[in-house]
Order: C-alpha cells, then structure tokens, then sequence
C-alpha cells in the first residue's frame, strides 16, 4: 500500500465516487509542481497506490480531483469542476490518508487514517 492514499464519498447519494480521476504531485524548489502519478477511484472510492512504498520524502504535495468528469459521467450539474487539496509531508516515515466527501455544491477533507 502506498504511503498516500484517498478515498472519495459522494455525500449527495451516500455512497463511494467511483471512477474520479486523481493527479499527485509534489512541490518543486522553483514553486512549480511535478507529478508523480495519476489514477482513478476504484469501486470503493479509493485509491490506494499513489507512491510506491519507501518512496515518500517530505514535502509539500497536492492532490487534484477531476470532479467535473465525475459529476458530468452521471448527468448532474456541479459547481466545482475540480478540487485541489495541498498537504504537507513533515515525515515521511508516516502514512498519509487524505478522503475527500464530495457533493455537487460543496467538499470537505481531513487527514484520515
């Protein structure tokens, strides 16, 4: 399992957001950012290898969820077309859940466990 994970709930129907394509990168020293991998939710919202294990370094990271693709695969008009979630990695030697919940007009996040 990586060291970064998520996982998506779709609060509006109760259920996990299958199929949201998620980008990881990584803050560079020049204020720019570089991706380390995308993938896409799986049928229980999740996605569960976005850094191979023992590769996490500390760092400043963002997750970016493409929910416009999900909202627009199921007919339903949303506000937000993506959400971006930037995180900090003080140490690497931990693991590092960050769920989404996820409705048409509004998401939170938290660091989960």
């Amino acid at each position: 399992m990586s060291e970064i994970t998520t996982h998506v709930l779709d609060i509006s129907v109760g259920q996990p957001a299958a199929g949201v394509p998620v980008t990881l990168e990584i803050g560079s020293a020049g204020g720019g950012w570089k991706e380390l991998s995308r993938g896409a939710t799986d049928g229980d919202g999740r996605l569960r290898h976005l850094v191979a294990p023992g590769s996490l370094v500390k760092g400043t990271y963002r997750l970016t969820f493409d929910t416009h693709a999900y909202f627009e695969a199921r007919k339903i008009a949303s506000l937000y077309p993506q959400v971006v979630v930037v995180f900090q990695v003080p140490d690497a030697s931990e693991r590092y859940h960050i769920p989404l919940l996820l409705s048409p007009y509004g998401y939170s996040t938290y660091r989960g466990s």
